[in-house]
């Protein structure tokens, strides 16, 4: 496999990258997980006080997302 070098980067040995494209992975779906939470919080919300639009809005932000 041919290594490539970027001018002013510090090298990293391949168990180093792969540790952090493991952690940025594990963030991105916690991240994601928490963002569909608050969405379902807020749907919820929105049911308890009749808002037809907010839901609809709400509803259709949770699909893109999911």
């Amino acid at each position: 496999m041919e290594k490539k070098y970027f001018l002013n980067a510090p090298q990293q040995s391949e168990g180093k990258i792969l540790d952090s494209l493991f952690a940025e992975m594990v963030l991105d779906k916690a991240l994601h997980n928490f963002r569909k939470k608050q969405i379902k919080n807020k749907i919820d919300e929105s049911l308890r006080n009749k808002n037809k639009e907010e839901f609809l809005r709400l509803t259709e932000e949770l699909k893109n997302i999911s």
